[in-house]
């Protein structure tokens, strides 16, 4: 077994710092290394558990996820617990506040200049606490004390695991999920809000079974190798939200790629590429997809559908590159002078290379006085080799 933690971006009063962890052996060695790191970076305590639901879980995990199963079996021997007790929830479950804003595409081999494909998302999330965004949506005094934003320690996580494939990804605030990641097979996958104009508050009813809103993605990198198997998978899955739903922009290095979402009630929707660029934001992309046809955006929209009619111009042709993805991205980033009522900001801005199988990112560290973002220089992760492991 191998962990290695480096800091690789922010200091002093930057708004985040940014931790990359390395971590290789067994998947139980890997679950004990990022429980311990979970504590230590968040505090974590395994939450309490029905034993019912808990005794379910790890059946279907075994069924379905045996990867996140050993992760928590190594999280359990971390922190002295029995998982077979079924006391306790041996992973860290969050949910996405609604009223965050992601923009991501797909560039396939047939669209670039050098026939390599990327996909690209900006993280555009809220820079309070969790208590102060609670007020801010409520209505209710501002809190007083000094606790960190939601946002504010993310880590690149690099896993490569003796049983699967490896990975490298990005996770916010928990370390069992990610936000956007890509494993050894140029598979990729990104998360994203999917509805910001539902008005329905979501169900937070705790870890059920099945795969939560972020460790789906986590899911995919661990056991599909191309998107049409992703799309098997997830038909398969037992799946459900904690906080607002998600979508999914998925996508391999063969020009394969897809949005899943699912309707209210549960439907599930497959919206495929058309061969060229594959463009999501905040709506559902199955009901508005054409950006020529799109609703007009308000106050609570995020500005979801300018977002995706901007990204989906500057994603036109034959002639795309990594560059032109970065500059589509950039074109849409969330700063200060961005119309919304919310505290957002563009936390960071990720661009995959699926041939070459590596992760460049840039991250947020704060406004400069003049209101323009300050960024970390982009650092480029690869995953691991296979044959070098």
């Amino acid at each position: 077994m191998s962990v290695t933690t480096e800091t690789i971006a922010g200091w002093g009063t930057d708004f985040m710092t940014v931790h990359h962890v390395t971590a290789s052996g067994s998947q139980a060695d890997i679950g004990r290394a990022l429980a311990l790191r979970a504590r230590l970076a968040y505090g974590w305590t395994p939450a309490p558990a029905d034993r019912a639901t808990a005794r379910a879980r790890r059946a279907w995990f075994a069924r379905h996820w045996p990867q996140h199963l050993e992760r928590m079996r190594g999280a359990g021997r971390a922190l002295g617990v029995d998982i077979e007790a079924d006391e306790v929830h041996l992973d860290g479950l969050t949910g996405v506040p609604t009223g965050s804003a992601c923009s991501a595409g797909y560039y396939p081999p047939a669209t670039t200049l050098d026939g390599r494909p990327f996909l690209g998302r900006n993280y555009d999330f809220f820079t309070t606490s969790a208590t102060a965004l609670f007020a801010l949506v409520s209505g209710s005094p501002a809190p007083d004390g000094d606790e960190p934003p939601m946002s504010s320690r993310p880590h690149v996580l690099t896993c490569a695991p003796d049983d699967g494939p490896a990975t490298t990804l990005i996770t916010m605030n928990e370390l069992d999920g990610c936000m956007e990641g890509i494993n050894e097979h140029g598979l990729a996958v990104a998360l994203l809000l999917a509805d910001v104009e539902s008005t329905s508050a979501p169900d937070v009813a705790g870890p059920q079974v099945g795969l939560s809103s972020t460790q789906l993605p986590r899911f995919l990198l661990d056991t599909c190798a191309s998107a049409a198997q992703a799309v098997d998978a997830l038909l398969g899955a037992k799946q459900y939200d904690l906080g607002a739903p998600l979508h999914y922009l998925v996508a391999d290095r063969s020009g394969d790629a897809f949005v899943w979402e699912r309707g209210p009630g549960g439907d599930e929707h497959v919206v495929r590429s058309d061969g060229g660029a594959l463009c999501v934001t905040n709506h559902p992309l199955r009901r508005h997809r054409d950006p020529a046809d799109l609703p007009a955006d308000n106050p609570e929209t995020a500005l979801t559908y300018q977002r995706y009619r901007t990204i989906s111009e500057r994603s036109q042709g034959t002639d795309l590159s990594g560059e032109r993805m970065r500059e589509a991205l950039d074109a849409v980033q969330v700063d200060s002078t961005t119309d919304t009522p919310y505290p957002l900001r563009t936390l960071w801005r990720t661009v995959f290379d699926l041939e070459r199988t590596t992760m460049a990112t840039r991250f947020y560290l704060g406004d400069a006085p003049d209101g323009t973002p300050r960024h970390s220089p982009e650092r480029e992760f690869a995953v691991p080799v296979p044959h070098l492991r």
